[in-house]
């Protein structure tokens, strides 16, 4: 399991030749690094003095971050298994018009779970950025800007999981499937097209 190898192992993999980790999992470890800047500044907010009404809040802001922490942990390794799904589908026997038929098919249903998983991870990852604004109003100033690199890596994370659901959408020939998931992509890139710039901005106001 990738989540379990140690950094700098998972660095050289990701640097090497081998087509697994690549850009999904690197984006879900961004947003996994997202997530747990806004755990951090919780953890620092939750029972500091000058922030007890803001207790009740924050430790519920905590529990949904480490629950999405946890979650865009998965996704690394789901990035890889999905790869390999499509991968090992374009290697299928293609000699026979039979072959030919069950491998396009194969290929289609691949691609169609390759396009969910990032779908997923940009989901996630929006869900993160929408946590970095009530933790930049309320969350403990003398770690504040922990909140501007938390929601930047979970943009950079979403827009980079975004990348992944065109590519794999653009070899779909099934188009309600590609309409619906391009729909549903946009409107989360919609709902979150101004936070990331508001909630860097109020945190450099307290800086």
């Amino acid at each position: 399991m990738f989540k379990q190898q140690q950094l700098q192992d998972f660095l050289d993999r990701l640097a090497s030749r081998a087509s697994t980790p690549g850009g999904g999992s690197a984006a879900a470890v961004m947003g996994a690094m997202g997530a747990a800047l806004v755990s951090m500044v919780a953890n620092l907010t939750v029972g500091k003095k000058n922030y007890e009404v803001v207790q009740t809040e924050m430790k519920d802001l905590l529990e949904k971050s480490e629950t999405l922490r946890a979650e865009l942990t998965d996704m690394i390794q789901a990035d890889v298994d999905v790869f390999d799904k499509v991968m090992a589908a374009y290697g299928m026997a293609k000699d026979t018009d039979e072959e030919k038929t069950v491998r396009s098919q194969v290929i289609q249903a691949a691609l169609k779970e390759a396009t969910d998983v990032p779908l997923a991870c940009a989901k996630l990852c929006a869900d993160v950025i929408q946590t970095c604004r009530p933790m930049a109003e309320k969350g403990n100033n003398n770690v504040i800007s922990d909140v501007g690199v938390a929601v930047l890596a979970a943009h950079a994370a979403l827009r980079s999981a975004a990348l992944n659901v065109y590519i794999n959408i653009g070899g779909i020939k099934d188009k309600e499937f590609v309409n619906d998931r391009r729909q549903k992509l946009e409107t989360i890139l919609a709902e979150t097209g101004n936070v990331t710039e508001e909630v860097y901005e109020l945190v450099k106001a307290k800086l």
